[in-house]
């Protein structure tokens, strides 16, 4: 009898050879030979799941959407807002493995999200979901007088700065910087701003 596989369990562990693949030999080797060996399946397997080599990337990229979307979901509501701005800001930054594999594999897709519209749509929506967060917890915390989309774009910035960061030198912007520089930030969001005249 045959063994019975989990379509969607096998979905998701073709992505991750996906991400092994991206991670360990760059974006341009993951072609579904590629990653069908990675995998340990055949080709003809591989495309039981996936018929093109675009849906399998798309949904490799959406799996890094995915991961974040639900971790930020299980977090627990209430509480202090700069406590829960901190938590939910960690989930965005590479602080441990996880983390680190899906800003790799983030910042491999961005690039080739200029030339494939496919990828470019997912990438437009994991943007504007960002935005969002951002825009959310500032609006949270910043006195009213401040400008929240201003804010919210400020806070996005250093995101993504320090996401880029830690890919290019995990040496130095570790988790603890990245961890100080939010709180850091996030305490001069609470803070009254200064008149400038």
């Amino acid at each position: 009898m045959p063994k019975v596989v989990d379509p969607r369990l096998r979905r998701r562990e073709l992505a991750e050879a996906v991400w092994r693949v991206v991670r360990r030999d760059g974006l341009e080797h993951a072609s579904v030979r590629n990653v069908a060996r990675e995998a340990g399946l055949s080709m003809g397997s591989l495309r039981h799941y996936f018929a093109t080599q675009s849906q399998l990337m798309t949904f490799a990229l959406r799996m890094v959407i995915v991961g974040i979307t639900q971790r930020i979901a299980a977090l627990a509501p209430g509480g202090d807002p700069s406590d829960r701005a901190a938590r939910v800001l960690a989930e965005l930054l590479p602080l441990d493995d996880q983390r680190r594999a899906e800003n790799e594999v983030w910042l491999a897709f961005t690039a080739r999200a200029m030339t494939d519209p496919e990828l470019r749509a997912l990438r437009d929506e994991g943007y504007d979901a960002l935005r969002a967060v951002c825009r959310g917890l500032v609006t949270e915390l910043i006195d009213p007088a401040r400008d929240p989309d201003r804010e919210a774009a400020r806070l996005h910035a250093l995101l993504d700065g320090l996401a880029v960061h830690a890919a290019m030198r995990p040496d130095v912007d570790t988790p603890d910087v990245m961890r100080n520089v939010i709180a850091d930030h996030l305490a001069e969001l609470l803070a009254p701003r200064a008149d400038t005249c």
